[in-house]
């Protein structure tokens, strides 16, 4: 039950990326902020571009919330980090570097319009949802301490190391400035930021394992993602017959589409499982060939809206998700939630996810250590597809659980009681 309103702390939230009709950063920050409205008296902050979309949402401008206009900088400098990632959808940490440069400008201007009344006490904490990476950060979090405020910051994620083995991807990635990536840490605001914040929400282990010692009392684990159950109502009712598995991502090298493809091939050829890949990108001609190699049982559905995605996953038995490289691990959560047993490759965002009796997971090798587990994996559960249905429930049961966005926010209402003083460090996982 949400306290009611006059119980509930006035939280300004700043969430730079909010947006209720994109994906990734942009939807988690919009997501989170709409639901802390349930736990907190709620003012969003947010970039310009996403005023539209939040309008189109039903929330009122002025009261509900604040669009900041940065473009005069941040458009420049993203048109700047378009050009230097040498290709659509690659390069992600060239455009966090270019992001980190930028980011501070639209926090000057936050605080241009709400430092008088951060001072005055018209808020009693301030969070930093957006944005998630930890390379940005933020001089709110001196000043809020300094006016006695509060300060929350994420979560936090990302920075994941590739894999050993994996060289080649990294280079088709255009990733050759994630070998820098750890000089963050010797940037003066970092420290400073960490320092003043009252509460570091860590969304993955590993985000967590990169704070220093001397901050680690104020990190709290709590994984980024979570489910609007609206999105994804759909309860998974797969047909008897074969094993069938489902992809979901962007086509690029690191998701690991080829190797999946290639692990199922056996069965594939058999008509022992069939497998559905929801998603487009520059690797779609190679994979094609690929799956033209192996016959039958192969279906490329290229980008669907997302109720049309979860049409297709709830037929599914399996997501098989051979990434390599996932800070989040989102879709893992929406093939949870609609009852579809996971199978990933136990790394990172995933492989924190998917707990024992919620999915499967195989260790992160080499691509054919991977790809031998996986085709095992594959061929097990082919030869006994009655034995996932148990699984599969397990893992809609934890993120009913768990990470329903409802969830999450009562999850950071007992983060804001802590910084509060009004109940003890809490842990979820």
């Amino acid at each position: 039950m949400s306290p009611p309103v006059s119980d509930r702390p006035r939280v300004l939230v700043i969430a730079e990326a909010a947006n209720p009709e994109w994906v990734s950063v942009p939807l988690v920050g919009w997501s989170l902020a709409r639901a802390l409205r349930d736990v907190a008296q709620v003012h969003l902050v947010t970039q310009v571009r996403n005023r539209d979309a939040i309008v189109r949402a039903g929330w009122t401008e002025g009261t509900q919330f604040t669009a900041i206009d940065s473009e005069a900088f941040a458009a420049p400098m993203w048109k700047l980090a378009e050009r230097l990632r040498m290709g659509e959808g690659k390069g992600w940490t060239m455009v966090q570097a270019i992001n980190a440069l930028s980011y501070p400008w639209f926090e000057h201007l936050v605080w241009r319009r709400f430092g008088a009344q951060i001072r005055a006490g018209a808020y009693d904490i301030v969070h930093r949802v957006t944005p998630l990476s930890p390379t940005v950060s933020s001089s709110l979090a001196g000043k809020c301490a300094r006016a006695g405020v509060p300060f929350v910051l994420g979560p936090l994620n990302g920075g994941v190391p590739w894999p050993p083995g994996f060289a080649a991807e990294r280079r088709r990635e255009r990733e050759w400035l994630s070998h820098l990536r750890g000089a963050y840490k010797l940037l003066p605001g970092r420290d400073a930021t960490l320092r003043h914040a009252s509460a570091i929400l860590a969304g993955s282990l590993h985000t967590a394992g990169e704070v220093p010692a001397r901050h680690a009392a104020r990190v709290v684990y709590l994984p980024e993602n979570g489910i609007d159950p609206a999105r994804f109502s759909r309860r998974a009712q797969p047909a008897t017959g074969p094993l069938r598995a489902c992809f979901v991502g962007r086509l690029v090298p690191y998701k690991g589409a080829d190797m999946l493809i290639e692990a199922a091939g056996p069965l594939l050829a058999q008509g022992r499982m069939t497998l559905d890949i929801i998603g487009d990108g520059p690797i779609m001609p190679a994979l094609r060939a690929q799956a033209e190699s192996h016959g039958a049982g192969v279906t490329f559905h290229g980008w669907l809206d997302h109720r049309q995605v979860q049409d297709v996953m709830a037929d599914c038995h399996l997501l098989a998700f051979p990434s390599i490289r996932e800070f989040g691990g989102g879709v893992v959560l929406e093939a949870m939630a609609l009852g579809v047993a996971p199978l990933i490759v136990d790394y990172a965002g995933p492989g924190e996810l998917v707990v024992p009796g919620t999915g499967y997971k195989v260790p992160c090798g080499t691509r054919q250590e991977i790809v031998d587990a996986f085709r095992a994996e594959l061929t097990g559960l082919a030869a006994n597809p009655d034995a996932i249905a148990p699984v599969a429930r397990a893992a809609r049961d934890r993120v009913q659980s768990h990470f329903l966005w409802s969830c999450k926010a009562q999850q950071v209402a007992q983060v804001y009681d802590w910084v509060r003083d009004r109940a003890p460090k809490p842990q979820f996982f």
